[in-house]
């Protein structure tokens, strides 16, 4: 069985015993909001560079900008997000593992892993121009205009301020009442291991590491309102191929503005997807 559908049934099978499943959920408790099971709907294909390890991506302009990690690959890219080609790339520091990334103004801010610090660039010239520390792991980051969220592998989102980096409060993610990190796959990873984001609107988008799940989460209240079950953008032949399989997963989610779809893609993948969130069939 995928990993992503046992997620899917192991929820339904936890809502359905707490006795409030998706379609029945009346309170106006924002903790009872509505779980919807959505997929990716294909609309094309573009090629992305496998020895792209995507940590984070953005969109802004007409450009791509990317954040690959691995110590000692770890690099800042522009991106045709047509043709997947690497307009240009400046390599971080072979210490540092890159991790999350995010456009204020005319600024990139890239998280790292363990080094609990932030990489400030000016968006025209990439050249570094500030830095930011903060306590703990970083994995993703986005911003709605107003604030940054940031993952740290659990599942909780921090809400930071887009020019000083301070934490303003840190949100559980939950689903129907519960923390996701309670809900469980197969090989007892946690649901909760929330990585790379992407806010739209008053959503953030969540990938889970090493999951083929995307959670779609309320960014006022931290309440899971979508599970897009994003398993098979791969063929076997291309998930085979792969040079590390259990590692080189899907992770990487941005929001096209002038067509309303999404970009999705994964750690050392060859393509990338534009897709739309649809409902799953039944």
């Amino acid at each position: 069985m995928k990993r992503s559908v046992y997620l899917i049934l192991v929820i339904a099978a936890l809502l359905a015993v707490a006795g409030i499943g998706a379609a029945v959920a009346q309170s106006d408790d924002p903790s009872n909001q509505p779980v919807q099971f959505l997929v990716p709907e294909v609309l094309s294909v573009r090629e992305h560079d496998p020895a792209a390890y995507t940590q984070g991506l953005l969109y802004y302009e007409g450009s791509l900008y990317e954040s690959t990690g691995l110590t000692g690959e770890s690099s800042l890219r522009e991106v045709d997000p047509d043709t997947g080609e690497v307009l240009r790339m400046i390599d971080v520091d072979d210490q540092y593992f890159a991790e999350g990334l995010e456009r204020v103004d005319d600024r990139l801010i890239q998280l790292t892993w363990k080094a609990e610090t932030a990489f400030v660039y000016d968006l025209a010239t990439f050249e570094q121009v500030d830095t930011f520390a903060y306590e703990g792991e970083g994995w993703g980051l986005c911003s709605d205009g107003r604030f940054l969220y940031m993952s740290d592998g659990t599942s909780f989102i921090d809400v930071r301020d887009p020019d000083t980096f301070e934490l303003i409060v840190s949100m559980a993610v939950t689903v129907q009442g519960q923390i996701v990190g309670r809900f469980v796959d197969q090989n007892q990873r946690p649901l909760g291991l929330l990585n790379e984001l992407e806010c739209v609107g008053e959503y953030i988008y969540s990938n889970v590491w090493k999951s083929d799940m995307i959670l779609q989460i309320d960014k006022v209240t931290g309440v899971v309102v979508g599970l897009i079950d994003a398993s098979g953008l791969l063929t076997e032949e291309e998930q085979a191929a792969l040079e590390n399989p259990s590692q080189h997963v899907l992770n990487g989610i941005v929001y096209l503005p002038d067509s309303e779809t999404f970009l999705i893609t994964g750690k050392k993948w060859p393509k990338m997807f534009e897709v739309v969130f649809v409902p799953q069939e039944q």
